[in-house]
């Protein structure tokens, strides 16, 4: 998961744990450090590949949009499914992130009930229906 709000990675760690999907879990707080992990660069040397990205748009350093540029430019990375989850729900975000190539776009929930309904359907839907490649 990319995002810099520190509060909203910690109500999706115990959203995932609540809604018990049972995944690993990885964050990284801005774009920068989602293109390092994705890459294995520096700290990320050993950082396996993920299966699924959380993106926030909005992020220092490297924003959202870039960082899902630049994924899907990759030719190693682009096939990573990469689900915008934002507070945005405007229409030039949504319209630009699909034209970016995202999976899906999310506007984050404002409970954590919510949030929880929210991971356990993700959770399912990602983890357990759709086939992705290796």
């Amino acid at each position: 998961m990319a995002d810099d709000d520190a509060d909203d990675r910690v109500l999706t760690k115990e959203a995932l744990e609540e809604s018990r999907v049972l995944n690993d879990l990885h964050f990284v707080v801005d774009g920068e450090d989602l293109m390092d992990f994705l890459k294995r660069r520096g700290k990320y040397e050993d950082a396996p590949r993920p299966g699924l990205i959380l993106l926030d748009l909005n992020m220092p350093k490297k924003d959202g949009r870039e960082a899902l540029k630049e994924i899907k430019a990759d030719p190693d990375l682009r096939r990573i499914p990469v689900v915008v989850m934002t507070t945005s729900k405007a229409e030039e975000d949504i319209y630009r992130s699909y034209d970016l190539g995202a999976s899906s776009f999310i506007t984050k929930p404002v409970t954590f009930d919510r949030l929880v309904e929210l991971m356990k359907t993700m959770g399912q839907y990602w983890v357990e229906f759709v086939e992705l490649p290796d």
